[in-house]
């Protein structure tokens, strides 16, 4: 277990959280918001907690107290601001995707029986004819982007407005409000089509330990500024990117889109960043392609290799001209979501770049462990946070087993899912469909999704998301998925196949080929080469080379079933 190694604020719900660091970080920037090129609005953080005092209080005058509240749209301030509003007073909030077609969005609606919703303009035409649609309780729509109530319409900028002036009147209905930080305040629909997303049910209690638990371990604090870039609806941003920088008195930021992330990181002087695998890999490939392109690959590689041994501020000073492409302030960097290659986290630290591996699920609130200066292991998602326990069980002869959690962070359940709930949680454990073994220092290393594993003739696990980390390493590869095919002579004969997506410029360049016939015996090759450094069980035995990107979530996670589908469909 990680021990706390950072003072916190100990805090009992998301109201306190905010009344408690109101005083302390008043003054503080919260949010930097880019109005034009070089033009910026800055939010304090005491303008952000009034904001959200005055909307709360307009939001109990439309009679949505105790009652459910959608979200939907891209990652910005209004839609923090929304969320806070509701659940620290109002109701319970109900984040949605996004990125989900109008069907879907339209089913979500009327499962978690909204009553009110609040959207950016890009769903204003989904939202409006979602609200005709007699088989749902939608009855208030709330425009982000509107300046005044417009047509039927409520703008949240007038609401802020409204709420002052009933504060002024001596409202203090939200102001007073009680929280029950054990009650369901948050449903949170995991990703899948809308008949099988279940609805995990958080509370103030899950979210709160989870922050104090996070700020024990990492050194963040209100001199930081933190890049908003995952999707807010996914827990890993809401928890440890937009709540954690409120409860730390940081600044948020908001990146403008992929393309941008390393001219965001500049322009903000970024020093904080949660994040997925690709993302980190993207920007290890443009810091390769600089020195490629100026002839100074072997140069950084001697470096690397006289720096190896030194400390991460020698190595900061050292690379200095690196971390200043990233804006000469990077402090720490958060990897989630899905198993980062260890080549690339080994080469971030190589110069002297912070990059941790964090683990967790939206059912955890959402995470569960993660590295830390103190602690800290290459290829571990680190020791689990100070007060949540694991253990593993039903493990095999190399010590691998399912990951099992406990602690105040855990969820409530699976929202009118009784049997669902008892299967997940047994006797206080959660069972996380993740396997994983835990060396004799307490670090935890994933090795794949129970659901995943590859079972073979003779019994072997074949683990695809490690194969697929080698598969990814092969120059020209975008990304792979590694399956089991039956062989039609014997149904019990699996052998490993896998679907490769690559670049086909890169590919042409690289090996000098051209037509599709040559991409596919240079890249065959180099899978054979792969073959040759494991155990004959493991070798891929076929290959489908395509271009068209895998079918993954909001979060980048290949959705397994789907690509198998997808590929079976193709064969058929």
């Amino acid at each position: 277990m990680n021990e706390r190694i950072y003072d916190y604020i100990e805090i009992t719900d998301l109201k306190d959280m905010l009344n408690k660091t109101k005083e302390l970080y008043k003054d503080n920037p919260a949010y930097k918001i880019k109005k034009e090129l070089g033009k910026y609005e800055i939010y304090t953080h005491k303008q952000v907690r009034d904001m959200i005092d005055a909307l709360g209080t307009s939001l109990i005058d439309l009679e949505l107290k105790n009652k459910r509240i959608g979200i939907i749209g891209e990652n910005r301030y209004e839609w923090e601001i929304a969320y806070l509003a509701v659940v620290c007073g109002t109701g319970i909030v109900v984040p949605l995707d996004k990125s989900l077609p109008e069907n879907e969005l339209e089913a979500l609606v009327e499962r978690s029986e909204i009553e009110a919703i609040f959207y950016s303009d890009k769903h204003s035409e989904s939202i409006e004819k979602i609200r005709l649609n007699p088989k749902n309780k939608l009855k208030h729509l709330i425009s982000m982007d509107l300046e005044s109530n417009s047509e039927g319409v409520y703008s949240q900028k007038e609401l802020i407005s409204k709420g002052k002036e009933l504060i002024e009147q001596g409202n203090r209905e939200f102001l007073d409000a009680k929280i029950d930080s054990e009650k369901m305040s948050i449903m949170l629909f995991t990703s899948g089509t809308t008949s099988k997303s279940k609805v995990v049910a958080l509370s103030h209690k899950n979210i709160c330990s989870n922050l104090m638990d996070i700020a024990s371990v990492l050194d963040v604090t209100n001199d930081d500024t933190l890049l908003s870039i995952l999707p807010i609806h996914h827990v890993f941003e809401c928890t440890v990117g937009f709540l954690f920088s409120l409860y730390k008195g940081a600044q948020t930021v908001f990146c403008d889109g992929l393309r941008h992330i390393v001219e965001n990181l500049v322009e903000y002087k970024v020093s904080v960043m949660a994040c997925v695998p690709s993302i980190y890999e993207r920007i290890f490939m443009m810091i390769r392609k600089k020195y490629e392109k100026e002839g100074k690959v072997q140069e950084i590689l001697e470096k690397e290799e006289k720096f190896k041994n030194s400390s991460m501020e020698e190595k900061k000073e050292a690379f200095k001209e690196i971390h200043d492409m990233l804006g000469g302030r990077i402090k720490l960097l958060i990897s989630g979501a899905a198993a980062l290659e260890k080549g690339i986290e080994e080469k971030y630290r190589l110069l002297g770049l912070n990059l941790v591996q964090g683990y967790g699920l939206t059912e955890t609130s959402p995470v569960v462990a993660v590295g830390s200066n103190k602690y800290y292991r290459t290829g571990s998602i680190g020791k689990v946070v100070p007060s949540v326990s694991v253990k593993l069980v039903n493990k095999n002869d190399e010590g691998i087993g399912e990951l099992l959690v406990k602690g105040p962070s855990v969820m409530l359940g699976y929202y009118g899912e009784e049997a669902l709930t008892k299967e997940a949680i047994q006797d206080g454990w959660f069972y996380t469909g993740d396997l994983a073994k835990i060396d004799e220092d307490g670090y935890i290393y994933i090795c794949g999704r129970k659901k995943s594993v590859i079972v073979l003739k003779n019994g072997k696990n074949i683990f695809p998301e490690e194969m697929e980390n080698l598969v990814n390493k092969i120059e020209g590869v975008k990304e792979s998925f590694v399956f089991g095919k039956q062989q039609s002579s014997d149904k019990n004969d699996i052998k490993i196949n896998v679907q490769i997506v690559f670049d086909r410029e890169i590919v042409e360049e690289a090996y000098k080929v051209k037509t599709d016939e040559e991409i596919y015996g240079a890249i065959l090759s180099r899978i054979k080469e792969i073959n040759k450094t494991m155990p004959k069980y493991k070798a891929i035995r076929g290959m489908i080379l395509t271009e068209v990107p895998l079918i993954k979530t909001t979060t980048n996670k290949i959705k397994r079933q789907e690509n198998l589908d997808a590929i079976t469909k193709l064969e058929n």
